[in-house]
């Protein structure tokens, strides 16, 4: 990659963004919900060491802080791909989904 490619390139959010995440995921209210649901504190280490790398790019353009935001949007990425779906999703409409609903039949569940 050359010199002006580097220099095109730009974080997949801005600085402002990761520093937003990092805020919220210290907050009182986000740690108290997040305990709640998994009996375990956040981990909010990878939020402020994005926004450092972030901001090492606009200041120097530092090849380590771009490759390090790139794996970690690519970790987040797969991360989010990597449960499956609750519901099964149907290739067609049900065969009787242009008859009037029925009320007092028990639905199949």
């Amino acid at each position: 990659m050359d010199r002006s490619e580097a220099v095109r390139w730009r974080p997949p959010r801005s600085c402002e963004d990761y520093w937003s995440e990092f805020k919220h995921c210290k907050s009182f209210r986000n740690r108290f919900h997040y305990y709640y649901a998994y009996g375990a504190s956040p981990s909010c280490r990878q939020w402020k060491e994005d926004y450092s790398n972030c901001i090492e790019w606009e200041k120097h353009r530092s090849n380590e802080a771009k490759e390090a935001l790139q794996m970690s949007e690519r970790n987040r990425v797969a991360e989010q791909k990597k449960f499956t779906p609750v519901w099964k999703l149907r290739q067609d409409p049900p065969r009787d989904w242009h008859m009037p609903l029925n009320e007092e039949k028990p639905q199949d569940s």
